[in-house]
């Protein structure tokens, strides 16, 4: 199946670079309206100081980008379409307009327009046929309902299902005094863009108690099985017969004769003692496909500390919470969008589905831990050469290909994205293998930490620092103290320009590491170029896993929605 990563502002990449009814099913996990849960996952995920965090919390504060965002919903010209495909009803409009009124220009109204905008555009790239879930959690539901409504609903399309996922068992507020009855799920809201989408019907298995009350049978061979009706609802003649001396219910049996021959050799009718008794049919256990699943979902488990899919990502959905959705609304060979895909699991489910799929984030980190945690999947499964194969495969956007692109992400100024350059460098360059410093401003320099293998039993340890202007022997100096400090085997100075004959005297002076394991001898200090790591050249060293988000476990205050997915 083909995939395509595009690391960017998702609105701009859905309006520039998703086609219009180009996708069949889309989910997202988008975040929620808590600044202290944004600010929570940014200081705990890695790669991200408090200036950087509060930068993200922000975005829900009224500001110039709602402002504007809020003016182009507003513009009345746009009903009609405004030459990108999209056709903003009226009733999203008005709706809009209204919530203006009612909420005044502050965080949550900033939520919404964000999420108007977006929601627009989902509409757009899903074909006639699609289908949208949208999970959140109760706290901005009802609006983002209405929001739904006025854009899929005022188009043609229909509102499904508020399906309901319990994440956990209720227990209450923790406080001293409870304030309100405890939280234990989420709402996913689903959407269709035209009526007539259908659904395949999902199945779960069926409780305990419902087995030991219904399947209380076994045949000689051991198969468990409950007794079913075999009369017909209806009189026929033809199902009024009798059938090896049992006598015909008043409407006859619920099979014909042929049919009821067919499942007396197969050992499917159960004959009573009495013949004045009916005959039944066996329901065989290991037949059944489950009990059909409804609205309420409570038998899907959130990630726990020792689930096997752990990321240590502090928002992580299970991934039978999204092949769930991904078999109920798609088909093998269908694409599947994730307009926020942060740790992968919708880009996961749907490659092992043979989905095609479409992932798009706005952090370096998510896209790097995305593409280690399907080539951790593929090569455990497949096998390293099917992991190249589908590597290839994969549409990288938005990621550095030339040294013109590199100094771009470098040159960004702004808070959201001043660390995206150094996230990139590190990761890239240590095959994604290294995790990102999580104290910035207290890093001394240091902007990533990887750990290789010494031996089978010990670890050693490198630092990277990122300099996307000029260094100089003063800047690798400062490394090697930095290196000294945290005990370090290498330190990585990754920067655009080749180093000098000075900064080449200081690399000589900090000496060599010889690797007992590569029976090899490499400088302490190494300066890594932009270019080099362009033109693939990577970290070689026997890597120990410590990714970036596997090494920051969540550390959320209760068990919330605290960021993107």
């Amino acid at each position: 199946m083909s995939g395509k990563l595009f690391y960017g502002d998702n609105l701009d990449v859905l309006r520039r670079k998703i086609a219009s009814a180009s996708v069949d099913l889309c989910y997202i996990d988008p975040p929620f309206n808590s600044k202290r849960n944004y600010f929570q996952i940014y200081n705990n995920q890695g790669g991200e100081d408090r200036a950087q965090a509060q930068a993200f919390v922000d975005t829900w504060e009224w500001g110039d980008e709602a402002e504007s965002g809020l003016a182009y919903i507003l513009d009345i010209e746009r009903l009609t379409g405004d030459g990108s495909g999209v056709r903003w009803t009226e009733q999203t409009v008005e709706l809009i307009r209204g919530l203006t009124k009612v909420l005044n220009r502050g965080s949550l109204l900033a939520y919404l327009v964000h999420m108007t905008l977006r929601i627009v555009e989902i509409h757009r790239v899903l074909k006639p046929t699609g289908s949208f879930y949208l999970h959140c959690d109760p706290t901005a539901s009802h609006y983002l309902k209405l929001v739904l409504d006025a854009v899929f609903c005022g188009q043609g399309g229909d509102y499904r299902n508020e399906l309901i996922w319990k994440r956990k068992a209720g227990r209450g507020e923790t406080n001293n005094e409870a304030v309100r009855f405890g939280v234990s799920h989420d709402i996913i809201l689903f959407y269709v863009k035209s009526k007539d989408t259908v659904l395949k019907r999902q199945h779960r298995a069926n409780s305990a108690a419902y087995l030991e009350a219904k399947f209380t049978h076994y045949d000689e061979n051991g198969r468990r099985y409950r007794l079913d009706n075999l009369t017909s609802p209806s009189y026929r003649a033809n199902l009024v017969y009798e059938y090896k001396g049992y006598q015909p219910p008043a409407k006859g049996w619920a099979v014909s004769r042929e049919t009821m021959e067919r499942m007396d050799s197969e050992g499917r009718v159960h004959f009573p003692k009495s013949k004045d008794m009916r005959l039944q049919r066996k329901r065989f256990l290991d037949e059944l496909e489950g009990e059909t699943v409804d609205s309420l979902w409570d038998d899907i488990s959130p990630i726990n500390s020792q689930a096997q899919e752990r990321l240590g990502y502090p928002t992580q959905k299970p991934e039978a919470l999204l092949e769930r959705i991904i078999k109920a609304s798609s088909n093998e060979g269908d694409t599947i969008l994730d307009a926020y895909c942060g740790c992968g699991t919708t880009v996961a489910v749907a490659q092992r589905l043979n989905r095609n799929w479409i992932g798009i984030d706005i952090t370096y980190q998510s896209i790097s831990l995305i593409l280690k945690r399907m080539e951790d999947s593929i090569t455990k499964t497949h096998g390293a050469e099917r992991w190249r194969e589908v590597e290839a495969e994969i549409l990288l956007d938005g990621v550095p290909r030339d040294l013109a692109s590199a100094v771009a992400l470098a040159n960004r100024k702004d808070d959201k994205t001043r660390k995206e350059f150094e996230k990139w460098a590190v990761l890239t360059y240590t095959r994604n293998q290294a995790r990102i410093n999580e104290k910035k401003g207290a890093d001394a320099g240091i902007d990533g930490i990887a750990y290789f293998l010494i031996d089978k039993d010990t670890n050693g340890k490198a630092i990277f620092q990122v300099k996307s202007g000029a260094s100089n022997r003063a800047t690798l100096a400062t490394l090697n103290s930095d290196r000294l400090r945290e005990k370090a085997d290498f330190g990585f100075l990754i920067t655009m320009d080749l180093p000098s004959k000075a900064m080449r005297d200081e690399i000589a002076a900090a000496g060599k590491y010889k690797h007992p394991m590569l029976n090899r001898e490499d400088d302490r200090l190494q300066v890594i170029t932009v270019a080099e790591i362009l033109r693939g050249d990577r970290l070689d060293l026997p890597m120990a896993r410590s990714d970036a988000v596997k090494s920051a476990a969540a550390h959320a205050a209760d068990d919330r929605q605290i960021g993107l997915i």
